[in-house]
């Protein structure tokens, strides 16, 4: 499996998983419409790595470009995404500890 790191995180990809699942499923702000290549809307800046593409995108891509949705992880990878606004990295929960808990002495 390849390594996936983000601005933020760093994870793998499951079996079978897209890209972009990879990102939904790790709490990143991912744009997106068609989920096949054909929008574009979810395209991201690869700073190193590479990817291939089962089928051509009709969407235009640069060289320093990816389609999540579509292209395939063929080494690690290192991708302009953040985290979005309400995951738990982000926005802790503020009752993880208990606020009423006795205190000790």
């Amino acid at each position: 499996m390849n390594l996936i790191t983000t601005c933020d995180k760093t994870f793998t990809l499951q079996q079978d998983e897209t890209l972009l699942e990879g990102l939904e499923r790790t709490g990143h702000e991912v744009e997106y419409q068609c989920r096949s290549g054909y929008c574009g809307a979810c395209r991201l800046k690869l700073l190193s790595g590479q990817v291939s593409y089962p089928e051509q995108p009709l969407a235009f891509i640069a060289p320093d470009e990816i389609l999540p949705c579509c292209c395939q992880a063929d080494s690690d990878l290192h991708l302009v995404c953040h985290l979005r606004g309400d995951t738990p990295e982000h926005n802790p929960d503020l009752f993880d500890n208990d606020l009423f808990a006795a205190k000790q002495s």
